[in-house]
């Protein structure tokens, strides 16, 4: 019980993490894949990957707002869970879909402009998963932190790779680009400053005493 209340938060990020993925094992053993499994294997990885790496972008925003650290805590395993369905969508449209044939990934990646924004999203999530390691923190020092900024450019490209893969109706990678720029927009330094100001006044500001209305004043 004393585990539950303090890990709870990690708990949930790992079931919830792993969900998407035993759904996804169960409708394929059963035939709920629609009628072409591997694009729907493909479209709900894809979507639940970005989904996990924009929770990841997250943490430090919602601890800068809302002082909530423990988000912290989390942020290691939202941006490894997300690298695992990127991993699981790069190896089915690469083995599946083309049967790991690399000139047909060579002319894939000349034809369709989606699959080269996204195999180039991949590559930098590649190291930033690697290296995401504490061993890999002390290695590295300084250059950690800054290697692991390009997590927004992968962020930003796995936007465009949706918005170009369902061409139409765009509403919705639109929606998820406008959360990944404003969580950029939490990384300016003076943002942040401006922010973490102004919850440090509404914390220590004192309670005001109630304002006594209609209140008769005694006769002298």
């Amino acid at each position: 019980m004393k585990t539950l209340k303090t890990q709870w938060l990690r708990i949930t990020v790992h079931v919830g993490s792993l969900i998407p993925l035993a759904v996804l094992v169960w409708s394929y053993f059963n035939d709920q894949l629609t009628v072409d499994p591997i694009r729907a294997i493909i479209l709900r990885t894809g979507k639940t990957a970005l989904i996990l790496l924009i929770l990841s972008l997250a943490c430090t925003p919602i601890n800068t707002l809302l002082g909530f650290k423990q988000v912290l805590k989390v942020r290691r395993a939202l941006g490894l869970y997300a690298f695992l369905y990127a991993a699981i969508h790069f190896l089915v449209f690469v083995g599946l879909d083309y049967g790991f044939d690399p000139d047909l990934l060579k002319q894939a990646l000349v034809d369709r402009r989606y699959a080269l924004v996204g195999f180039a999203a991949f590559l930098i999530l590649l190291p930033l998963a690697i290296t995401s390691t504490k061993g890999w923190m002390k290695r590295l020092g300084q250059v950690w932190k800054k290697l692991h900024q390009w997590v927004y450019l992968a962020a930003l490209l796995v936007i465009i790779h949706f918005v170009w893969l369902v061409k139409v109706d765009i509403r919705e990678p639109l929606l998820y680009g406008a959360v990944v720029v404003l969580l950029l927009v939490f990384r300016i330094p003076r943002v942040r400053q401006v922010v973490s100001r102004i919850r440090s006044r509404s914390r220590n500001r004192p309670m005001g005493l109630p304002v006594a209305k209609n209140v008769k004043r005694l006769p002298q």
